[in-house]
C-alpha cells in the first residue's frame, strides 16, 4: 500500500545535526591525546567532521578508533553520534529520572515548580565525564551519585537556596566526573550519595539480579 509519505532514509544516509558533528569531535580529539591518531590526521579528520552533512560520513571518521574516549570500552559508532543531550524540565509536577539508564555526556535539568531528581545509582555511563547544568529555579534539583563517583561542583552559581554538596572525595580511579554548572535558583542544589534506605534498596536489587 502506497501513503504517500516518503520512506525514512538509511541511518547513514539522514542528516547529522550540530551535536553529532560535536560528540565526533571530542572523541577525535581524545583519540590524539592517548596515540591513535597524530595530530596532522586529527586536523584533517577534524575538517572533515566540521563539514559532514549525514550520518554516514560521520561514522568514516571513527570506524577505526572503537573504544576510543571510553577507556577501551568497546562501542559502535552509531552509540556515539547518538549521544545526545537530555534535558529535563521539572514543571509543574516535577520529574524524577532513575533505575536503570544510560546517560548521555550532557544533561541539563530546569527544577520549575515541582523539582527534577537525577538519580544515577543504577544508571550506565559509558563517558568519562558527565556535563550537568542545572536551573534550580523555584523547586530545585537533587542529584544522587554512585558511591564510587566524583563529582565537582564548584562551577555552579549558589543563588538564593545554595549549593549543597555532600559527596565523599572517595573515588574509584576510572569512575565517572560529574561536573556541574548552572545555577542553585530560588530552591537550590543538592548532590549526594545514597542515603541509608536507598543503599538497602540498591542491595536488595543487586542480590536479586544476582540470583537470576
Amino acid at each position: 500500500m502506497t501513503t504517500g509519505f516518503p520512506e525514512a532514509a538509511p541511518w547513514g544516509e539522514q542528516r547529522a545535526s550540530h551535536a553529532d558533528r560535536e560528540t565526533v569531535v571530542r572523541r577525535l580529539q581524545q583519540a590524539a591525546v592517548e596515540g591513535r591518531i597524530d595530530f596532522h590526521e586529527l586536523d584533517e579528520r577534524l575538517e572533515r567532521a566540521l563539514d559532514a552533512k549525514t550520518h554516514g560520513e560521520l561514522a568514516v571518521l571513527t570506524a577505526d578508533l572503537q573504544g576510543a574516549g571510553r577507556g577501551g570500552a568497546a562501542g559502535s559508532v552509531r552509540e556515539l553520534v547518538e549521544d545526545r543531550p537530555l534535558v529535563l524540565k521539572g514543571g509543574l509536577h516535577g520529574v524524577v529520572r532513575k533505575g536503570p539508564w544510560t546517560v548521555p555526556s550532557r544533561v541539563t535539568a530546569h527544577g520549575g515548580l515541582g523539582g527534577v531528581v537525577l538519580d544515577l545509582t543504577r544508571a550506565e555511563c559509558p563517558s568519562r565525564a558527565v556535563d550537568l547544568e542545572i536551573h534550580g529555579q523555584m523547586a530545585g534539583v537533587t542529584v544522587v551519585i554512585p558511591d564510587d563517583w566524583a563529582a565537582e561542583t564548584s562551577g555552579i552559581e549558589p543563588g538564593l537556596g545554595g549549593v549543597t554538596d555532600r559527596t565523599t572525595p572517595d573515588h574509584a580511579p576510572d569512575a565517572p566526573l560529574l561536573r556541574v554548572t548552572g545555577t542553585g535558583g530560588m530552591a537550590g542544589v543538592v548532590v549526594r550519595h545514597p542515603k541509608g534506605r536507598e543503599r538497602r534498596r540498591l542491595e536488595r536489587e543487586s542480590k536479586a539480579l544476582t540470583s537470576r
